[in-house]
């Protein structure tokens, strides 16, 4: 996996994608781990033309940007708790339409860019916001956090698709997790992917019930 272990604007990931000929159809899926509540890129694509070819955008605990060719689209989705976050995101440029999942469940999408392509100059960033062509990057739309298992396509996923992405059985003919090609800038550093994030959702669901029975304590004293 890719930690960030800082807010910065120099820190960033430059991905290297096989891309022959303009993107008409594009899927991407990821594994993020972020305590941040601001709002932050998951990944950032720009082309000479538009710096937000293919940008999605957090804000949590609930909201995606999603840009296509610089036309948004607002996703919103059901908060979940403090661990590993799985997202993916189709476009199709025949109807314009954008999908969205998180952690296998589908959220209603939208459309955006219909009838253009994706060129084939885009420099895909993890970890930053381009607002330049490969550069213009804010500390505060930063990345702080961990990035792990992205995978990208050239054709649109259906919904069996995404629950082999999640369980490891299919990889992406983009860019594929399992061979990599990239470059660091900027203090990242490449770990092992761990449970520690399970680790603290298990003392935080403690950390929850036990303050909801003594609530229920409390209410059964005073009463």
């Amino acid at each position: 996996m890719f930690f960030f272990p800082k807010e910065t604007s120099t820190a960033r990931v430059i991905l290297r994608p096989t891309i022959t000929k303009p993107l008409q159809k594009v899927s991407i899926c990821l594994r993020t781990f972020s305590e941040l509540s601001r709002g932050y890129a998951l990944l950032s694509g720009a082309t000479s033309k538009y710096f937000e070819a293919f940008l999605i955008m957090f804000y949590p605990p609930d909201s995606h940007n999603v840009y296509i060719n610089n036309g948004l689209v607002v996703i919103k989705t059901t908060p979940e708790p403090l661990d590993w976050r799985h997202t993916c995101m189709t476009w199709d440029s025949d109807t314009g339409l954008v999908q969205f999942w998180v952690n296998g469940n589908p959220y209603p999408g939208g459309f955006s860019s219909k009838g253009s392509s994706i060129t084939t100059d885009i420099i895909l960033i993890l970890g930053q916001e381009q607002d330049s062509f490969g550069g213009g990057f804010d500390a505060k739309q930063s990345l702080v956090g961990e990035i792990s298992d992205i995978h990208m396509w050239d054709y649109v996923l259906t919904q069996e698709d995404i629950q082999k992405v999640l369980s490891g059985d299919l990889h992406g003919n983009i860019i594929n997790w399992k061979s990599l090609l990239y470059e660091i800038k900027g203090e990242v550093l490449v770990q092992p992917k761990n449970l520690r994030k399970s680790f603290l959702l298990i003392i935080y669901t403690l950390i929850i019930k036990i303050l909801q029975r003594s609530v229920q304590n409390m209410v059964i004293y005073l009463s």
